[in-house]
C-alpha cells in the first residue's frame, strides 16, 4: 500500500535498541555497506555491536603483486577500525576461510553457532541468500550460515559439545533482499557509515572507485553517493535516510 506521494506504507519500521547486535558478512567491508547505519544508529543508543566476518578477505586487491598473507593482516586491521568508526569497540569475530571459497558447509555452522551462543545477540543482521542473481558464492554461503546458524544456536541439541548454552535471537535482518518488509530510519548516521566505509582503505580503488587516495574530491564523491543511496532508500519509504531489509522476525 502506497500513499499519495508513492510511499510503502506497508513496510515495519525501526526494530526496538538491541542489548547487543550481531552482524555477519562473508568478507571485510559488507557488514558496513549492507547495514552500517543502522548499526551507527543503533550504537550511539548504548547498543553492543560485534562483527562477524566470515572470509579473510585475502583476495581483495586488484594488484597481483599484493602479498594474500599482508592483505588478511590489513583487512582485519581496517574491520576492526571500521568497527570503532560505527560507534563499537572494534568486537569482530574472524572465522579466516579463503576469500571465495566459503561454504555453507556443517563446519562452518557450528563456527557461526557457536558465536551466536558466545555473543549472545538480540538482533542478527546479515546477506538474504535468496536474492535473485547474485553471482558472489561468498555472500550466499554467508547468507545460508546465518540462517542455519541461527537454528543451530537456538536448539540445545546442536552441537551438545559447545560450552556456551543455547540462545535464541529475537529478529533476523537481511540486506539486500529482494523482497523487503522493514526500514530502519537512519537519518543523521549516514557519516558514520561513509567513516565506516572509508576505513577500508585497501578497498578504496576496486570498490569504492576511489583510484588516488589523495585526491579530496574523490572521497567526497564516494562520501556523497552514500548518503544518496540512504536517501533513496528512505525517500521512497517515508523516511529522509533509510536501510532496507526482510526480517524475519519468527526465530
Amino acid at each position: 500500500m502506497t500513499d499519495s506521494h508513492g510511499h510503502d506504507l506497508s513496510l515495519g519500521h525501526d526494530l526496538p535498541v538491541p542489548r547487543v547486535a550481531l552482524a555477519v558478512g562473508a568478507h571485510p567491508d559488507d557488514v558496513e555497506f549492507g547495514c552500517g547505519a543502522t548499526l551507527a544508529k543503533w550504537a550511539a543508543a548504548g547498543c553492543r555491536i560485534h562483527h562477524l566476518v566470515c572470509t579473510d578477505g585475502s583476495k581483495g586487491s586488484w594488484d597481483p603483486a599484493d602479498d594474500p598473507a599482508q592483505l588478511v593482516a590489513l583487512r582485519q586491521a581496517e574491520q576492526r577500525a571500521a568497527s570503532v568508526a560505527l560507534g563499537g569497540a572494534g568486537e569482530v569475530t574472524f572465522l579466516g576461510w579463503p576469500d571465495g571459497e566459503l561454504e555453507a558447509g556443517l563446519r562452518q555452522r557450528w563456527e557461526v553457532a557457536a558465536t551466536i551462543r558466545r555473543v549472545r545477540p538480540d538482533v542478527i543482521l546479515g546477506h538474504d541468500p535468496w536474492k535473485r542473481w547474485r553471482l558472489h558464492p561468498d555472500h550466499r554461503a554467508a547468507g545460508f550460515l546465518v540462517t542455519d546458524g541461527v537454528v543451530a544456536a537456538r536448539d540445545p541439541h546442536f552441537f551438545p559439545e559447545l560450552r556456551d548454552p543455547p540462545h535464541r535471537p529475537d529478529s533476523l535482518l537481511l540486506w539486500e533482499a529482494d523482497e523487503v518488509d522493514h526500514i530502519e530510519d537512519v537519518t543523521g548516521f549516514g557519516d558514520a557509515k561513509a567513516d565506516g566505509l572509508l576505513a577500508h582503505r585497501s578497498q578504496w580503488r576496486s570498490t569504492m572507485d576511489i583510484a588516488d587516495p589523495d585526491d579530496p574530491a574523490q572521497i567526497l564523491r564516494f562520501r556523497e553517493w552514500v548518503l544518496d543511496d540512504l536517501a533513496t532508500t528512505g525517500g521512497a519509504r517515508t523516511v529522509a535516510q533509510g536501510e532496507a531489509f526482510k526480517l524475519v522476525a519468527d526465530l
